[in-house]
């Protein structure tokens, strides 16, 4: 095996899904007091949510409160409670890279911008012949770290 090109600095967010995102509110910042920085819409991953934030600055933590646009519709948001946890990377272009190399398997999308506006992409949860490593049942969202990010955990 070659040697890893990248670096996993920390958590970056977790998401959390349910069928009605203010039953999640009620938790998440009326009890326990996290601040919500954003809102995000996306008919493409079927989610209607709500950023919202713990700590501060480069070692903050973003917690996703997300519902599905359609509860139809396919990513189901809502059907597994903790949805994803997603990752800070150094390099993401070289972790992509190397990851495919070595047989891990990615969600489709490609590398595209996430709801906090950083470059984002995901392994899928489950494996496959061809690619034989995934998440083993937890899909794993990987975001390229801004430089203060790198410079606090790198």
């Amino acid at each position: 095996m070659t040697p890893r090109p990248f670096k996993v600095l920390g958590i970056q967010q977790i998401a959390i899904g349910g069928l009605d995102k203010t039953r999640l509110q009620r938790l998440w910042i009326d009890m326990l007091g996290l601040e919500m920085t954003g809102t995000f819409k996306s008919e493409r991953e079927n989610v209607d949510e709500d950023i919202c934030t713990m700590g501060r600055g480069a070692t903050r933590v973003e917690v996703d409160l997300m519902q599905p646009l359609d509860p139809e519709k396919k990513p189901a948001v809502h059907t597994t409670p903790l949805n994803h946890v997603g990752l800070w990377i150094d390099d993401l272009p070289k972790a992509v890279e190397w990851l495919t190399a070595q047989g891990v398997r990615f969600a489709p999308g490609g590398v595209r911008k996430g709801a906090a506006g950083y470059d984002i992409c995901f392994l899928h949860p489950k494996s496959n012949e061809e690619f034989p490593i995934a998440g083993e049942g937890v899909l794993i969202e990987l975001v390229q770290a801004p430089p203060d990010v790198i410079a606090a955990l790198g």
